[in-house]
């Protein structure tokens, strides 16, 4: 069999690491490098089994099955037009599938594939990225990977550049040590449009459209710009900067507490103020399908909260139910659980995080080093509040705006929002005095800082 490919799509079927994106400009053949890839592997490991997915089905129709359904040979390998399944003859299935919302993940819960491959990587979400990448498993000896292919931009353009862009020069494989001392061989593979000589040649007024494109569009896709914040509401967001250890909150600090309550989440943000007034969020819920009372019962449980100086809520869960005539806020007083009232302004709201998060020049107290710091922490084990916060995008229709879509990164962010527009108090400092001995010298006041205490000597 006979078959046609460019230098670069060579290389990214040739590439076996744990994880591969092949990516950069539109045209490049990037999909077609996909399913050639995929039948490739079909034929050499009998009995192999691949999956690719899409964001929605549409996608996945109008793109991959259909080139599949035009360049797979019918004597080695037939498709189930209803399972949406190329088998072969040797035993190998290629699987075609999508991924729609952070939910849809757990359809594969007991999924094995030797090869997952994500065609428009950034359409997905890290932590979709991240739980299908735990299907990549299975007996045999067979290559195990997870082969990408995407184009700059989209609401996961941020965490594919940081994990496959950032980490070091193109072309060249990365050994990335993880958290459990596992390491990640990673590969980064460019594509650009005058690599795909077959398209030019075909369409040679394909380059053309893409030159004609507005600003943003032709960096992304003409270009294969990675460094572009495509719709990034939250440019400033660094995880160096903002993600930090955790540590024991001093009892003494302020403490609050600010969620967004629906039946399909409840988000919940845990926010600790020191004597300086920095925010530390140190602590998160974030579950779904809890009806008020258990989502009561789940805060209480976590928290004394008599230690929580208020508990930020959005106006709508005033608004009383048809059902039971009852607003979501009585029904969780009932419970134990009393909300303060914050504005529901998106616009002002949105300002007030990026003023809390805004990254500024100062100096390391220890070291004395220049460094970049920011009025608001986020411990890591907030892992909701980290994935979701760098991806939601800008409304296209209100610029001033988060967009509402992807609804599953808009929970745990409108709770931050209700915290940082919502009127809070540092931590006041508290002086300690100390008798005076007549036995012994004093030296002039000093005043030692520590946790947050001032401890004044007289």
């Amino acid at each position: 069999m006979d078959i046609a490919v460019t230098r670069n799509q060579d290389t990214f079927i040739n590439a076996q690491v744990d994880e591969v994106l092949y990516g950069g400009a539109a045209g490049g053949g990037k999909s077609y490098g996909q399913l050639i890839d995929a039948l490739l592997y079909a034929l050499k490991y009998s009995k192999s089994k691949q999956l690719i997915l899409r964001r929605t089905f549409p996608e996945l129709e109008k793109s991959l099955i259909r080139v599949s359904l035009e360049i797979y040979p019918r004597d080695i390998a037939t498709y189930n037009d209803s399972k949406h399944i190329w088998r072969f003859k040797n035993g190998s299935i290629i699987d075609f599938a999508y991924c729609d919302n952070e939910k849809d993940v757990y359809k594969y819960q007991s999924a094995e594939y030797d090869v997952i491959r994500f065609d428009e990587l950034t359409h997905f979400t890290e932590s979709m990225y991240i739980y299908l990448l735990s299907r990549i498993r299975g007996a045999n000896p067979y290559p195990k990977m997870a082969k990408s292919s995407t184009n700059p931009g989209g609401v996961g353009h941020v965490w594919v550049k940081e994990r496959f862009i950032d980490i070091g020069e193109p072309n060249k494989i990365h050994e990335i040590k993880l958290e459990n001392g596992r390491i990640s061989r990673r590969i980064f593979i460019p594509s650009k449009i005058q690599d795909n000589k077959f398209l030019l040649e075909y369409d040679p007024d394909y380059l053309t459209r893409l030159e004609n494109l507005p600003e943003k569009e032709k960096k992304a896709l003409l270009y294969g710009d990675w460094d572009i914040f495509d719709g990034v509401f939250f440019p400033e967001f660094k995880r160096d900067i903002h993600v930090i250890s955790p540590f024991l909150i001093p009892e003494s600090w302020n403490k609050y507490i600010a969620l967004d309550y629906g039946l399909d989440m409840f988000a919940v943000l845990f926010i600790a103020i020191n004597t300086r007034g920095k925010g530390f969020v140190y602590d998160e819920i974030h579950e779904s399908n809890l009806i008020v009372s258990e989502a009561a019962k789940l805060l209480r449980n976590k928290v004394d909260l008599k230690t929580i100086k208020a508990i930020y809520a959005p106006p709508d869960l005033w608004n009383r139910r048809n059902d039971t005539g009852k607003s979501a806020a009585e029904i969780f007083y009932e419970n134990g659980v009393k909300f303060d009232k914050c504005s529901a302004d998106r616009v002002n709201g949105w300002l007030a995080v990026k003023e809390w998060i805004k990254p500024f020049d100062s100096v390391d107290e220890q070291t004395g080093q220049d460094i970049k710091d920011s009025n608001l922490k986020i411990f890591a084990n907030c892992t909701n509040l980290i994935r979701c916060l760098p991806a939601v995008q800008y409304d296209e229709k209100k610029p001033n705006d988060v967009a509402t879509e992807p609804h599953e990164l808009t929970h745990i962010t409108d709770a931050l929002r209700y915290f940082c527009v919502s009127k809070t108090r540092r931590t006041q400092e508290k002086i300690i005095e100390q008798k005076r001995d007549p036995f012994f010298s004093y030296e002039k006041p000093k005043i030692y800082t520590e946790v947050g205490q001032k401890i004044k000597v007289i």
